[in-house]
Protein backbone atom coordinates (compact mmCIF):
# COMPACT_ATOMS: atom_id res chain seq x y z
CA UNK A 1 0.00 0.00 0.00
CA UNK A 2 1.27 3.39 -0.72
CA UNK A 3 2.09 5.98 1.99
CA UNK A 4 -0.29 8.91 1.05
CA UNK A 5 -0.46 12.36 2.92
CA UNK A 6 -3.70 13.95 4.18
CA UNK A 7 -4.05 15.85 0.68
CA UNK A 8 -3.56 13.09 -1.52
CA UNK A 9 -6.25 10.84 0.47
CA UNK A 10 -8.25 14.09 0.27
CA UNK A 11 -8.02 14.56 -3.31
CA UNK A 12 -9.09 10.97 -4.13
CA UNK A 13 -12.34 11.63 -1.84
CA UNK A 14 -13.48 14.06 -3.90
CA UNK A 15 -12.20 12.43 -7.15
CA UNK A 16 -14.65 9.81 -6.54
CA UNK A 17 -17.28 11.84 -6.31
CA UNK A 18 -16.93 13.66 -9.24
CA UNK A 19 -14.06 14.93 -11.91
CA UNK A 20 -16.51 18.21 -12.38
CA UNK A 21 -17.23 18.94 -16.63
CA UNK A 22 -15.55 21.93 -16.70
CA UNK A 23 -12.89 23.60 -18.69
CA UNK A 24 -10.22 23.13 -15.67
CA UNK A 25 -11.57 20.72 -13.76
CA UNK A 26 -8.25 20.01 -11.55
CA UNK A 27 -8.29 23.60 -10.98
CA UNK A 28 -11.90 23.37 -9.50
CA UNK A 29 -11.17 19.79 -7.22
CA UNK A 30 -8.07 21.84 -5.94
CA UNK A 31 -10.38 24.91 -4.66
CA UNK A 32 -12.13 22.19 -3.00
CA UNK A 33 -9.22 20.64 -1.16
CA UNK A 34 -6.78 23.76 -0.69
CA UNK A 35 -4.29 22.99 -3.67
CA UNK A 36 -3.09 24.75 -6.69
CA UNK A 37 -3.93 23.24 -9.85
CA UNK A 38 -0.89 22.58 -10.52
CA UNK A 39 -0.49 20.31 -7.21
CA UNK A 40 -3.10 18.42 -8.12
CA UNK A 41 -2.11 17.21 -11.69
CA UNK A 42 1.10 16.58 -9.97
CA UNK A 43 -0.85 14.33 -7.25
CA UNK A 44 -2.68 12.71 -9.76
CA UNK A 45 0.28 11.56 -12.24
CA UNK A 46 1.61 9.92 -8.61
CA UNK A 47 -1.52 8.37 -7.86
CA UNK A 48 -1.76 6.85 -11.03
CA UNK A 49 2.07 5.74 -10.96
CA UNK A 50 1.67 4.06 -7.77
CA UNK A 51 -1.51 2.40 -9.07
CA UNK A 52 -3.82 3.52 -6.10
CA UNK A 53 -5.91 5.47 -8.66
CA UNK A 54 -6.82 3.15 -11.73
CA UNK A 55 -7.50 5.87 -14.21
CA UNK A 56 -10.00 8.61 -14.69
CA UNK A 57 -12.92 8.33 -16.97
CA UNK A 58 -16.76 8.37 -17.63
CA UNK A 59 -18.79 5.98 -15.96
CA UNK A 60 -21.49 4.74 -18.20
CA UNK A 61 -24.68 2.44 -17.00
CA UNK A 62 -24.02 -1.08 -19.05
CA UNK A 63 -27.61 -2.01 -19.39
CA UNK A 64 -29.02 1.73 -20.75
CA UNK A 65 -26.61 1.16 -23.13
CA UNK A 66 -28.17 -2.07 -24.53
CA UNK A 67 -26.34 -4.48 -23.27
CA UNK A 68 -27.08 -7.22 -21.35
CA UNK A 69 -24.92 -7.86 -17.72
CA UNK A 70 -24.81 -10.53 -15.23
CA UNK A 71 -22.36 -11.33 -12.16
CA UNK A 72 -21.87 -15.04 -12.72
CA UNK A 73 -20.92 -17.70 -10.38
CA UNK A 74 -18.24 -20.60 -11.25
CA UNK A 75 -17.34 -23.55 -9.71
CA UNK A 76 -14.20 -25.28 -11.11
CA UNK A 77 -12.96 -28.51 -10.55
CA UNK A 78 -10.19 -29.04 -7.55
CA UNK A 79 -6.96 -27.44 -8.22
CA UNK A 80 -8.07 -25.96 -11.54
CA UNK A 81 -9.14 -22.66 -10.09
CA UNK A 82 -6.32 -20.63 -12.28
CA UNK A 83 -6.39 -22.63 -15.58
CA UNK A 84 -10.60 -21.84 -15.29
CA UNK A 85 -10.20 -18.26 -14.87
CA UNK A 86 -7.16 -17.97 -17.54
CA UNK A 87 -10.09 -19.50 -20.03
CA UNK A 88 -12.76 -17.40 -18.91
CA UNK A 89 -10.47 -13.95 -18.97
CA UNK A 90 -10.11 -14.14 -22.69
CA UNK A 91 -13.38 -13.09 -23.39
CA UNK A 92 -13.32 -9.51 -23.98
CA UNK A 93 -16.63 -8.63 -22.03
CA UNK A 94 -15.53 -10.26 -18.60
CA UNK A 95 -14.70 -7.11 -16.91
CA UNK A 96 -14.09 -8.53 -13.03
CA UNK A 97 -13.20 -12.09 -11.80
CA UNK A 98 -11.96 -12.74 -8.35
CA UNK A 99 -11.47 -15.92 -6.52
CA UNK A 100 -13.90 -16.24 -3.60
CA UNK A 101 -13.83 -18.22 -0.44
CA UNK A 102 -16.93 -20.63 -1.56
CA UNK A 103 -17.69 -23.81 -3.07
CA UNK A 104 -18.49 -21.30 -6.22
CA UNK A 105 -15.27 -20.17 -6.28
CA UNK A 106 -15.04 -18.02 -9.13
CA UNK A 107 -17.05 -14.96 -9.30
CA UNK A 108 -17.06 -12.62 -12.71
CA UNK A 109 -19.02 -10.18 -14.52
CA UNK A 110 -19.97 -10.19 -17.85
CA UNK A 111 -21.66 -7.89 -20.57
CA UNK A 112 -22.60 -9.18 -23.78
CA UNK A 113 -24.36 -6.34 -26.40
CA UNK A 114 -28.54 -6.83 -26.72
CA UNK A 115 -30.75 -7.07 -24.40
CA UNK A 116 -31.86 -10.72 -25.02
CA UNK A 117 -30.52 -13.45 -21.67
CA UNK A 118 -30.48 -16.41 -24.44
CA UNK A 119 -27.79 -14.51 -26.29
CA UNK A 120 -25.62 -14.08 -22.63
CA UNK A 121 -26.56 -18.03 -22.27
CA UNK A 122 -25.34 -19.00 -25.04
CA UNK A 123 -21.80 -17.42 -24.09
CA UNK A 124 -22.01 -19.03 -20.98
CA UNK A 125 -22.35 -22.42 -23.15
CA UNK A 126 -19.53 -22.06 -24.56
CA UNK A 127 -17.34 -20.41 -21.94
CA UNK A 128 -18.32 -23.70 -19.34
CA UNK A 129 -17.11 -25.29 -22.46
CA UNK A 130 -14.30 -23.81 -22.97
CA UNK A 131 -12.81 -23.38 -19.16
CA UNK A 132 -14.07 -26.85 -18.17
CA UNK A 133 -16.11 -25.16 -15.10
CA UNK A 134 -18.31 -27.74 -13.11
CA UNK A 135 -20.92 -24.95 -12.73
CA UNK A 136 -22.23 -21.64 -14.03
CA UNK A 137 -24.70 -19.49 -12.48
CA UNK A 138 -25.87 -16.48 -14.45
CA UNK A 139 -26.69 -13.77 -11.44
CA UNK A 140 -28.14 -10.91 -13.26
CA UNK A 141 -29.44 -7.92 -11.42
CA UNK A 142 -33.47 -8.06 -10.89
CA UNK A 143 -33.84 -5.37 -9.05
CA UNK A 144 -30.78 -2.30 -8.46
CA UNK A 145 -31.14 -0.31 -5.55
CA UNK A 146 -27.65 0.87 -5.60
CA UNK A 147 -24.30 1.38 -7.13
CA UNK A 148 -22.16 3.93 -5.22
CA UNK A 149 -18.94 2.78 -4.86
CA UNK A 150 -17.25 4.64 -2.99
CA UNK A 151 -13.77 4.03 -0.46
CA UNK A 152 -13.20 6.72 2.13
CA UNK A 153 -9.85 7.44 2.21
CA UNK A 154 -9.68 9.75 4.82
CA UNK A 155 -11.64 8.06 7.93
CA UNK A 156 -13.92 10.62 8.36
CA UNK A 157 -12.41 13.94 8.08
CA UNK A 158 -13.73 14.96 4.38
CA UNK A 159 -17.44 14.18 5.79
CA UNK A 160 -15.93 17.06 8.71
CA UNK A 161 -14.70 19.39 6.08
CA UNK A 162 -18.10 19.10 4.05
CA UNK A 163 -16.20 17.30 1.36
CA UNK A 164 -18.03 14.29 1.89
CA UNK A 165 -21.11 13.62 -0.33
CA UNK A 166 -21.16 10.05 0.47
CA UNK A 167 -20.90 9.22 -3.14
CA UNK A 168 -23.33 9.13 -5.87
CA UNK A 169 -26.14 6.47 -5.99
CA UNK A 170 -27.50 5.19 -9.06
CA UNK A 171 -30.87 2.78 -8.83
CA UNK A 172 -33.56 2.01 -10.69
CA UNK A 173 -35.16 5.16 -10.84
CA UNK A 174 -32.27 6.62 -13.13
CA UNK A 175 -32.42 3.13 -15.44
CA UNK A 176 -35.75 3.77 -15.45
CA UNK A 177 -36.37 6.57 -17.54
CA UNK A 178 -37.38 6.53 -21.25
CA UNK A 179 -34.64 7.03 -23.39
CA UNK A 180 -34.13 7.55 -27.39
CA UNK A 181 -32.39 5.35 -29.45
CA UNK A 182 -28.42 5.54 -29.78
CA UNK A 183 -27.20 7.46 -32.33
CA UNK A 184 -23.85 7.77 -34.42
CA UNK A 185 -22.99 10.48 -32.55
CA UNK A 186 -23.65 9.17 -29.32
CA UNK A 187 -21.90 5.87 -30.01
CA UNK A 188 -18.90 8.42 -31.31
CA UNK A 189 -18.84 10.08 -27.54
CA UNK A 190 -18.61 6.91 -26.17
CA UNK A 191 -15.97 5.63 -27.74
CA UNK A 192 -14.05 8.41 -27.06
CA UNK A 193 -15.20 9.37 -23.67
CA UNK A 194 -14.29 5.76 -22.06
CA UNK A 195 -11.32 5.94 -22.58
CA UNK A 196 -8.45 7.18 -19.05
CA UNK A 197 -8.04 10.72 -19.95
CA UNK A 198 -4.50 12.19 -20.00
CA UNK A 199 -3.19 13.69 -16.97
CA UNK A 200 -2.82 17.80 -18.02
CA UNK A 201 -4.75 20.86 -16.62
CA UNK A 202 -7.37 20.39 -19.73
CA UNK A 203 -8.00 16.92 -19.99
CA UNK A 204 -11.11 17.20 -21.65
CA UNK A 205 -9.85 19.28 -24.52
CA UNK A 206 -8.00 16.11 -26.38
CA UNK A 207 -11.31 14.43 -26.10
CA UNK A 208 -13.69 16.90 -28.03
CA UNK A 209 -10.58 17.79 -30.17
CA UNK A 210 -10.82 14.11 -31.30
CA UNK A 211 -14.55 14.29 -31.65
CA UNK A 212 -14.46 17.37 -33.62
CA UNK A 213 -16.07 19.56 -31.44
CA UNK A 214 -16.00 22.23 -28.24
CA UNK A 215 -15.80 21.27 -25.08
CA UNK A 216 -19.23 22.86 -24.27
CA UNK A 217 -20.67 21.01 -26.86
CA UNK A 218 -19.48 17.57 -25.25
CA UNK A 219 -20.23 18.69 -21.98
CA UNK A 220 -23.94 19.41 -22.82
CA UNK A 221 -24.23 15.84 -24.09
CA UNK A 222 -22.89 14.54 -21.33
CA UNK A 223 -24.78 16.42 -18.83
CA UNK A 224 -27.81 15.23 -20.84
CA UNK A 225 -26.81 11.21 -20.58
CA UNK A 226 -26.90 12.13 -17.04
CA UNK A 227 -29.53 13.25 -17.02
CA UNK A 228 -31.53 9.83 -19.16
CA UNK A 229 -29.45 7.80 -16.46
CA UNK A 230 -27.36 6.71 -19.34
CA UNK A 231 -24.16 7.57 -17.44
CA UNK A 232 -23.61 7.88 -14.23
CA UNK A 233 -20.69 10.83 -13.75
CA UNK A 234 -16.76 11.07 -14.55
CA UNK A 235 -14.54 10.03 -12.04
CA UNK A 236 -11.30 9.10 -10.49
CA UNK A 237 -11.70 5.13 -10.39
CA UNK A 238 -9.99 3.19 -7.83
CA UNK A 239 -7.87 0.47 -7.36
CA UNK A 240 -9.01 -0.86 -4.03
CA UNK A 241 -6.31 -3.18 -2.99
CA UNK A 242 -3.73 -0.50 -3.63
CA UNK A 243 -5.93 1.89 -1.83
CA UNK A 244 -5.57 -0.74 1.49
CA UNK A 245 -8.79 -1.53 1.09
CA UNK A 246 -8.06 -5.70 0.82
CA UNK A 247 -11.18 -6.91 2.71
CA UNK A 248 -13.24 -6.87 -0.75
CA UNK A 249 -16.81 -8.44 1.43
CA UNK A 250 -19.17 -9.43 -1.04
CA UNK A 251 -22.22 -10.18 1.72
CA UNK A 252 -24.85 -12.58 0.34
CA UNK A 253 -28.50 -12.73 2.37
CA UNK A 254 -31.66 -14.31 2.42
CA UNK A 255 -34.04 -12.73 2.24
CA UNK A 256 -37.90 -13.73 3.15
CA UNK A 257 -39.95 -12.51 -0.72
CA UNK A 258 -42.25 -10.37 1.64
CA UNK A 259 -39.39 -7.84 3.08
CA UNK A 260 -37.33 -8.27 -0.55
CA UNK A 261 -38.24 -4.42 -0.93
CA UNK A 262 -37.40 -3.25 2.54
CA UNK A 263 -34.48 -4.68 3.11
CA UNK A 264 -33.16 -3.87 0.00
CA UNK A 265 -33.23 0.09 0.54
CA UNK A 266 -32.46 0.01 3.92
CA UNK A 267 -29.12 -1.52 2.56
CA UNK A 268 -29.19 0.62 -0.03
CA UNK A 269 -29.25 3.74 2.45
CA UNK A 270 -26.11 2.33 4.30
CA UNK A 271 -22.97 4.13 3.68
CA UNK A 272 -20.20 1.27 3.92
CA UNK A 273 -22.55 -0.58 1.48
CA UNK A 274 -21.19 0.54 -2.16
CA UNK A 275 -23.80 -1.77 -4.42
CA UNK A 276 -26.84 -3.62 -3.20
CA UNK A 277 -28.61 -5.69 -5.66
CA UNK A 278 -31.75 -8.56 -5.52
CA UNK A 279 -30.64 -11.17 -7.79
CA UNK A 280 -31.85 -15.05 -8.77
CA UNK A 281 -32.01 -18.29 -6.23
CA UNK A 282 -31.20 -21.41 -7.38
CA UNK A 283 -31.60 -25.14 -5.78
CA UNK A 284 -27.87 -24.99 -4.92
CA UNK A 285 -28.02 -21.33 -3.89
CA UNK A 286 -30.61 -19.86 -1.72
CA UNK A 287 -29.03 -16.04 -1.20
CA UNK A 288 -30.86 -13.32 -3.16
CA UNK A 289 -29.84 -9.90 -2.02
CA UNK A 290 -26.00 -9.17 -2.33
CA UNK A 291 -24.19 -6.40 -0.67
CA UNK A 292 -20.63 -5.48 -1.32
CA UNK A 293 -18.40 -3.73 1.44
CA UNK A 294 -15.24 -2.65 1.28
CA UNK A 295 -12.95 -2.20 4.18
CA UNK A 296 -9.20 -2.56 5.75
CA UNK A 297 -9.42 -5.68 7.59
CA UNK A 298 -11.91 -8.80 7.72
CA UNK A 299 -12.71 -8.19 11.07
CA UNK A 300 -14.09 -4.83 9.99
CA UNK A 301 -16.21 -5.96 7.79
CA UNK A 302 -17.40 -9.02 9.57
CA UNK A 303 -18.31 -6.59 12.37
CA UNK A 304 -20.20 -4.83 10.34
CA UNK A 305 -22.49 -7.09 8.67
CA UNK A 306 -22.95 -8.66 11.73
CA UNK A 307 -24.52 -5.58 12.87
CA UNK A 308 -26.79 -5.39 10.03
CA UNK A 309 -28.00 -8.77 10.77
CA UNK A 310 -29.18 -8.32 13.80
CA UNK A 311 -30.72 -4.61 13.08
CA UNK A 312 -32.57 -6.13 10.27
CA UNK A 313 -32.84 -10.09 12.20
CA UNK A 314 -31.63 -11.49 9.12
CA UNK A 315 -29.10 -14.43 10.32
CA UNK A 316 -29.08 -16.36 6.85
CA UNK A 317 -26.04 -14.72 5.27
CA UNK A 318 -22.83 -15.11 4.38
CA UNK A 319 -20.25 -13.13 3.70
CA UNK A 320 -17.21 -13.99 0.47
CA UNK A 321 -13.71 -12.46 0.81
CA UNK A 322 -11.97 -12.19 -2.67
CA UNK A 323 -8.65 -13.56 -2.29
CA UNK A 324 -7.45 -13.29 -5.49
CA UNK A 325 -8.23 -10.95 -8.73
CA UNK A 326 -7.48 -12.38 -11.96
CA UNK A 327 -8.89 -9.74 -13.70
CA UNK A 328 -9.98 -6.37 -13.18
CA UNK A 329 -10.50 -3.63 -16.26
CA UNK A 330 -13.07 -1.16 -17.44
CA UNK A 331 -15.52 -2.64 -19.99
CA UNK A 332 -15.32 -1.04 -23.07
CA UNK A 333 -18.14 -0.38 -25.36
CA UNK A 334 -19.12 -0.60 -28.99
CA UNK A 335 -15.14 -1.84 -30.21
CA UNK A 336 -16.66 -5.01 -31.77
CA UNK A 337 -14.44 -7.28 -29.82
CA UNK A 338 -17.42 -9.00 -28.27
CA UNK A 339 -19.03 -9.47 -31.56
CA UNK A 340 -16.01 -10.90 -33.06
CA UNK A 341 -15.57 -13.29 -29.73
CA UNK A 342 -19.35 -14.85 -30.91
CA UNK A 343 -18.04 -15.36 -34.65
CA UNK A 344 -15.07 -16.78 -33.90
CA UNK A 345 -16.79 -19.41 -30.83
CA UNK A 346 -19.71 -20.38 -33.10
CA UNK A 347 -22.38 -18.05 -31.72
CA UNK A 348 -24.84 -16.47 -34.33
CA UNK A 349 -25.99 -12.73 -33.37
CA UNK A 350 -28.72 -12.65 -35.72
CA UNK A 351 -30.27 -15.39 -33.53
CA UNK A 352 -30.83 -13.17 -30.77
CA UNK A 353 -32.51 -10.07 -32.09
Amino acid sequence: MAELDEKSKLLLNVMQDEVPLVERPFKALGEKIGCSEDEVVDRVRMLKEQKVLRQVSTIFDTRSLGYQSSLVACKFPEGKADEVAEALNQHPGISHNYARKHEFGLWFTIAVPGENMARLQAHMDVLQQLSGAQSIRLMPTLRLFKIGMKLDMTDGKAKKLGLDEEGPMYSDKQRGIEKPPLTEKDIRYILALQEDMEVRPDPYAPVAQQLNTTTDEMFDWCRNFIKIGRMRRVAGIMNHRHAGFRANGMGVWNVPIERIEEIGMFFGQQGPITHCYLRPQYPDWRFNIFTMVHSQKVASSDEYLAGLSKQTGLDDYAVLYSYKEYKKIRLLYFTGEIEAWEKANGIEASKYQ
